[in-house]
Order: C-alpha cells, then structure tokens, then sequence
C-alpha cells in the first residue's frame, strides 16, 4: 500500500498540533490537506476526498462528533481517528458508534499515530478494494447472464405449437419425459421450459451429459461415492441424483450411457432411492427424469444402446423436436432473438439484417440446426458494421448458392449404384464449392475449359 495514494485531512484548532501532525506525516510520505475550521474542513473534504480524517472534538464553529457525523455521511468509506485533549469515556464510546475508526487523547507519542494512521489507511483501502471487487463481479455476473442467458423456445411453426401444447398439460405433472431429435435442434431448451412450467420449477435443474464422461467416471457423477470408494476418491461428492434432489434431472445423450449403468439408473426410476459408490447407506431420490438422445430411437434400441426397459420407463411423454430445415417459420423470430442477444453481449446496437442476408438465411439447410444458427448469427453480429447484417458478415457455407451446400457438407448423399452423370455432376458441385462458385477457378480445378463447364451446368441444371 503506497502512502502517497491515501490523503489525510487534518482538522484541528490547535496550530501548534496542526503544524506538528502535518509535518509527521509528510516525512512518512502521506499527502496532506490541514484545516482549522469545521467550514474549512468540510471544504476540502468535498474537494480533495481524503481517505483517512484526523479530527479534533473541540473546533471554534461546530462539535467533533457533528463534523464525524458529516464527514460518514459524505465519504462513507473515510477512516476517521479522533485526536483531542477532551478525553472521556463517554466520548471515546460515542465516537466508535457514530462509525470513527479509533479515539486517541492528546498529548500523543508520535509512534503511536503513525500506526493507528496506517492501519486506519489499511482499512480503508481493503474497502475499497473489496468495493471494486464487488462491483466487478456485479459487471461479470451480468455479462455471464447474458452470455450464458439459453435461447427461449420459438413456437411459431405447426409442429412447435403442437409441442408447446403438450409441455403445456404434462409439465406440472412428474412424468418422465423423453426428448429426440438431431444435435442442435434446442433439446436442452425445450427440458428447461418443461422444467421452469413444472411444480418443480424453484428447486434446481441439474443436467449430466452422458458423452461427456467417460464410462468409468459417469457412475461417480451421477451417484456420488464417498471418501475412499475407489482410488482418487479423497473426498465425499454427492453426485447429480442428490444434487437434484426435490427437483429436476436431465440426462443428455442417454443413449451413450454404458448398459449396466442404464439398468442401475432404472432401478433408481422404479424405487426411488440409490447408494452412492462405496457407500452402506440407501438414500432417497426425489427428482423428475427428463432425458435426451440425437440419435434414433429405434436405431438405438436395436444396437442395445439403449436398453427397451429403461426406454419404456422414460417414454411416458415422448417429444421428437424437428429439425430447423423442416420447421423454417422458426428461422426468423430465432434470427431475432439471437441478434438481440449478441448485440446485448457485445454491448453494441442490435443491427438490422439486409433482405439479401435474411433470404441466405432462410434458404440454407441448417445441418447444425438451432445451434448453427446460434453461432452464425453471433458471428456476423460481431462482423456487423454502420448497423447492418450483410452477405458478407455471414459463415462462408451460408454464402454459397443453395445448390453448393450440399457439397461444401462433403457431397450429396448417395442412393444406390450412381451413374456416371451423377459422379460428374456431383464432382462439378465440390469444384464449385471449394472454389466459392468460382467459375474460372473450378473449371481449372476440374481440368476443363470454361465453356466445356457452361455447358455441364446447363446439361445437370446447376443454377448459381
């Protein structure tokens, strides 16, 4: 702590007393301001802010005890240390409550003061750092609220309202629910508005991707396990069942949970209640099961990767969220729900998106769904200049013409034995795509002259 960043504001009567304070603390450094007056003092308390008052009890227009009263009210944070001749019990109690940091009678050892002085500035300078401190997390906090805010559901296309109404009648319900559907079509958005339209909605929400351990950790996490269950173990840890206790759980990619481990998890869905690894003890599960999966659910019970009891034990509503591409009514209240989020972020100005951006918006297949369109938006709203979205501000896949989409993805799918035509078409399509649809440049790619390449996209109809 540097002296010369804390300023003392001496306010006594006395001259002789005033002359020898200053001049002690100026040879340790400390800036000083004197005053004789309570009017002095007031003064040069609004104009310099000093962090620590030398004050005396005894001041020829006003009492001591009424100038600390003034000097609290106008900086709460300055340290005040009563320096007077007057010394009583009753004023050295009075002057602690009305908020001065210590009382000292006159005559003083100078030692004395220059310690109380320091740690009377040392004082003050953790409030002020703990100030900044808590104002920085404030700013943080908001920011983390924004930047982690979850996009709310749009239930503006046919098969969202559909799924809206059915959140609707089953969510104050404790059913186990079911949600499907490709990565990125909002699974884990859809679980929170169940969730937050549940009796459960003031208990927590306690979510565990179940690819995102691995098999031998995933047990412990759900569970918990007490000290010593296994090597590492060097503390008890709850687990997601106890953490989720009174209100929901949420188990993504469940069908990448190990087998053994679904049917364990069953039980805890039958009998409501589990031990943690290593433990003796049985405790109680309260929680709703809400669980997720991208891949299809018939393909994932005929692989055994999700076990038919455990299905059936879940499946008591089923939710199967479509993709973007087929619910495209979506695209733009998304669009503006997310650049209304980002610019909030940035703390910039939401910009407007230009017809030619918004039309490559609505045109593009959306193979990441939801989630692409998420990071796309974020990325053209940190691009965006003079508050506009262009083309240009776009992902470079969303630039390209629709019919170069597919390949810039790794080609079109194939359907059987392809035909010679087919190969050169879709040849035609990746040369395109690398090439941005640069003509010139995928006619040189392909070892064709450009006419030769005008003619092929007039032959297989590739319009650009």
């Amino acid at each position: 702590m540097k002296t010369e960043n804390h300023r003392v504001l001496i306010i006594d009567d006395e001259r002789p007393v005033l002359m020898t304070v200053e001049a002690l603390l100026k040879r340790h450094g400390y800036p000083v301001d004197a005053a004789a007056t309570a009017s002095q003092g007031l003064k040069l308390l609004k104009s310099n802010s000093p962090s620590l008052v030398l004050l005396d009890l005894q001041l020829p227009d006003g009492h001591g005890l009424e100038m600390l009263d003034r000097i609290k009210t106008e900086l709460p944070k300055a340290q005040v240390i009563i320096l007077t001749a007057h010394d009583s019990l009753h004023n050295a109690i009075e002057s602690i409550k009305r908020g001065a940091y210590h009382f000292i009678s006159k005559p003083y050892a100078p030692e004395e003061l220059l310690s109380l002085v320091e740690k009377a500035l040392e004082k003050q300078f953790l409030l002020r750092e703990a100030e900044k401190l808590r104002e920085k997390t404030e700013q943080l906090e908001k920011r983390l609220e924004i930047a982690e805010a979850r996009p709310a559901p749009i239930f503006k296309s046919k098969p969202m309202q559909e799924i809206e109404e059915l959140i609707g009648a089953m969510a104050p319900s404790d059913a186990n629910v079911l949600i499907a559907g490709e990565s990125g079509v909002g699974k884990e958005v859809i679980a929170n508005a169940i969730h937050a339209r549940s009796r459960r909605a003031e208990e927590p929400m306690v979510k565990l991707n179940c690819a995102a351990f691995p098999e031998t950790m995933i047990e412990g996490e759900l569970f918990g396990y007490v000290k010593g269950a296994f090597t590492g173990a060097m503390h008890d840890f709850p687990g997601m069942i106890a953490a989720a206790d009174g209100g929901t759980l949420f188990l993504d990619e469940i069908s990448d949970m190990p087998a053994d481990l679904q049917t364990r998890f069953l039980r805890v869905l039958q009998e409501r209640e589990y031990r943690p690894l290593g433990s003796t003890q049985t405790m109680k599960a309260n929680f709703r099961a809400i669980a997720a999966t991208n891949r299809s659910i018939p393909e994932a019970l005929a692989e055994n990767r999700l076990r038919s009891d455990l299905y059936y034990r879940l499946n008591t509503f089923q939710i199967e969220v479509p993709p973007l591409r087929k619910r495209r009514e979506d695209i733009p209240p998304l669009i503006a729900q997310f650049v209304r989020q980002f610019s909030q972020q940035l703390g910039k100005a939401e910009p407007d998106v230009s017809p030619d951006a918004f039309q490559k918006l609505l045109d593009y297949s959306w193979p990441g769904n939801v989630r692409e369109l998420q990071n796309a938006i974020e990325y053209a709203v940190v691009l965006a200049r003079e508050g506009v979205i262009g083309v240009k501000e776009l992902p470079a896949e969303i630039q390209l013409p629709p019919a170069l989409q597919q390949a810039e993805l790794g080609g079109l799918p194939r359907k059987g034995v392809q035909t010679l035509d087919d190969l050169e078409r879709n040849a035609i399509l990746q040369a395109l795509a690398e090439c941005r649809g640069n003509k010139k440049k995928a006619a040189e790619l392909l070892g064709i002259q450009r006419p030769t390449l005008y003619n092929k996209l007039k032959r297989y109809a590739i319009e650009l």
